[in-house]
């Protein structure tokens, strides 16, 4: 495939964000105070870049054509705005900030605190193809284990990041080097890990750990075609996305999965309706929703309360949807229904109950999911410009 650099190839939607120094945020989510880089309606599809973090961070030499390089891919196939960030002056403290680069914030006309933010995934296209899998730092699910210590490794000293780049291969699927000729193949399932909307803080917001305002959740089903529901915390929402991935186990145990660059065309669709407004109070969290499956969430940072948060959310989905008693609901979950890992390295560990669409249709009472549009017309479904 070509490299789909800023501002090259086609785009979608009503209006396109190149990651860019000026629409781009490094290690430190949008918050209260930040001014919006693009203000829509409800409704709206927007197309925006992303940029993948891996490869222009300090441990890595902050270059991201020689880090690449050492991997046989040429200069001309790296993307300008990962080495304009990685060349900037924009300051990086592994201590104060996380490794996620995030484009936007935008604004939605008419968003306040206590409406949802739905954030439909219409298309995501791969920017590159490779990427890199990385455990660094003595973080992921083995910390002190891996990475390993290299032959000669003096004790006492930290242990060097492993980053593996991987590509995509001629038939679509994900390729990893083994180092003795071989590879490893594996479907790809591209996602953003980052979606989310302003906290309701002046505060500096790290980008590693998810929260009501969303984030790093780091859920894998969050590809093409889902819907994610973002309870809106300040005016205007300020949505931001990125952290791209182009594939991911649930726990992402290394650390990172497989991070490359995404285009991704979203629509925008503000809720203010009671009924929508009345089921993210009582869930406090993002959720969300596949073609298959409804999903809530539970976070925390500690696995056993991220469980039983998650728990209570579905409870509390399948009474206010569904009416059903607790017991009951209890007894379903626990009969039929998974509580998957989203992962497991983000400081606050994530775990998404899925829902199955076909147990619950019959059983749905009031307003369906996802409510109608709160701005009196029809959203855009234009996708070319």
């Amino acid at each position: 495939m070509s490299v789909l650099q800023p501002h090259d190839g086609t785009t979608e939607g009503s209006f396109y964000l190149a990651a860019e120094l000026g629409t781009t945020a490094w290690g430190l989510l949008p918050n209260a105070a930040s001014r919006p880089v693009l203000t829509v309606e409800s409704g709206t599809v927007v197309c925006l870049d992303t940029t993948s973090h891996e490869g222009i961070l300090p441990d890595q030499g902050r270059d991201p054509v020689k880090f690449f390089a050492e991997a046989g891919i040429h200069e001309r196939d790296v993307l300008r705005d990962a080495v304009e960030l990685a060349a900037s002056a924009e300051p990086f403290d592994a201590e104060t900030r996380g490794p996620h680069v995030v484009t936007g914030p935008v604004a939605v006309r008419g968003a306040r605190p206590g409406d949802v933010l739905e954030v439909e995934v219409l298309r995501l296209r791969r920017r590159t193809d490779y990427g890199v899998i990385s455990n660094r730092h003595g973080r992921g699910a083995l910390p002190g284990e891996y990475p390993v210590p290299a032959p000669g490794h003096e004790d006492g000293l930290p242990v060097p990041a492993v980053s593996l780049v991987a590509h995509v291969a001629p038939d679509g699927r994900g390729r990893l080097p083994v180092g003795d000729g071989r590879d490893v193949r594996f479907p790809l399932a591209p996602f953003l890990g980052i979606m989310g909307v302003a906290p309701a803080t002046d505060a500096p917001v790290h980008s590693v750990p998810p929260g009501a305002h969303g984030g790093n959740l780091d859920i894998r089903l969050l590809g093409e075609g889902a819907r994610l529901f973002l309870p809106v915390q300040v005016a205007g929402a300020l949505f931001y996305a990125g952290d791209p991935h182009f594939s991911q186990g649930d726990g992402e145990v290394a650390l990172t999965a497989f991070e490359a660059p995404l285009r991704a065309t979203l629509r925008l669709t503000l809720h203010s309706d009671a009924s929508t407004r009345r089921l993210a109070s009582r869930l406090a969290g993002p959720y969300a929703e596949t073609a298959d499956h409804y999903l809530v969430t539970g976070l925390d940072e500690d696995l056993d309360e991220a469980v039983r948060k998650a728990t209570r959310s579905a409870l509390a989905y399948l009474s206010e949807r569904c009416s059903l008693p607790g017991a009951v609901a209890l007894a379903y979950l626990s009969a039929a229904v998974d509580l998957r890992i989203s992962q497991v390295v983000d400081r606050v560990k994530g775990v998404h109950v899925c829902l199955p669409k076909t147990d619950l249709h019959p059983l749905l009472t009031g307003a369906a999911p996802a409510a109608e549009p709160q701005t009196g017309e029809a959203p855009s479904t234009e996708l070319t410009r």
